[in-house]
């Protein structure tokens, strides 16, 4: 079972939505994106799992998402 920190909400599930639809746009694979943004190709896998990230991870991912588009 995941373990949510306080204060995250809904944002991992957003994220995750944020992420696949990059993925769409950019017709980029899970496994590349992940290591691109995260150094982790399993990274896209496990939020789609359920892996809950820190916060500071989801500013990390976002900011990929940002400076990519």
């Amino acid at each position: 079972m995941p373990i949510r920190s306080q204060g995250q909400g809904s944002e991992p599930v957003h994220l995750l939505r944020d992420v696949e639809k990059f993925l769409r746009s950019h017709e980029i694979a899970a496994a590349r994106f992940g290591r691109e943004a995260m150094g982790d190709p399993r990274f896209v896998f496990d939020l789609r799992r359920g892996r809950e990230p820190r916060e500071r991870t989801v500013r990390r991912v976002r900011a990929y998402l940002e400076n990519c588009a």
